[in-house]
């Protein structure tokens, strides 16, 4: 069936299950063509606003807010290389995502395991510079983990220097590769508290789980934002 040739707000906020305030805020941010407006200076959406608004609302879902603002304002300057290459920068980070978690799944169970394929951990107390490395993150990082419960490290007596322990830097280590690959710091501190109370890497490998079903997640939701972006430039 063929849709009217005008939609109101109403129409696009129930097509993309929104409200018609988000409706107007995504036109004023420029997210949707250009559009007329009446005498009374209401604006005139039609099919193609609807169109654009769906394929916005499925870029957000898969690249998010900056990524998906980008292609559609290129898309409404007429510049559809840029927009495609932004697309393609999506794949290409989501596929460095799969192989970086691929490799950081066989690290995390050969440290988890204490594995002979695990790196070889400091055989005394270290100091968060040499923590840091030793890891090969800053100082800065470290104290961030420390500040969301993930890391806590003694204190010398005298000087109050942080001092860590090979067990303290095999955490700082799993902490590290699961932060690699986008692992969300929140969710780390239950996997490091079941690792220490019962040893087994189990949690580890649940948490690789997780986040493989999200990268597919994101997989589906390009293909879906992508099916959005083709209809959208089929219809000019």
């Amino acid at each position: 069936m063929d849709e009217p040739p005008r939609l109101r707000p109403i129409d696009l906020a129930r097509a993309a299950g929104i409200s018609t305030q988000q409706v107007r805020n995504h036109a004023d941010e420029g997210l949707l063509p250009p559009t007329e407006r009446t005498e009374s200076g209401y604006r005139v959406f039609t099919p193609r606003h609807r169109r654009a608004l769906l394929t916005f609302r499925a870029l957000y879902a898969a690249c998010g807010s900056d990524v998906s603002r980008r292609i559609m304002h290129a898309l409404n300057d007429d510049d559809l290389p840029t927009a495609l290459a932004l697309l393609d920068s999506s794949h290409a980070e989501l596929h460095h995502q799969r192989l970086a978690l691929d490799e950081t799944a066989k690290a995390l169970t050969a440290i988890a395991d204490r594995d002979t394929g695990a790196p070889a951990p400091p055989t005394g107390d270290l100091r968060i510079g040499e923590v840091a490395a030793h890891l090969g993150v800053r100082t800065s990082t470290l104290r961030v983990w420390e500040q969301a419960g993930l890391l806590d490290p003694a204190r010398e007596r005298v000087t109050g220097h942080r001092l860590y322990t090979p067990t303290d830097v095999r955490l700082a280590r799993i902490v590290r590769l699961l932060r690699q690959v986008h692992y969300p710091l929140p969710d780390i501190g239950p996997i490091l508290r079941e690792l220490g109370r019962t040893g087994d890497s189990g949690s580890l490998r649940v948490a690789l789980d997780r986040r493989a079903h999200d990268l597919d997640r994101r997989s589906r939701a390009l293909l879906t934002a992508a099916a959005h972006l083709h209809e959208h430039l089929d219809h000019p």
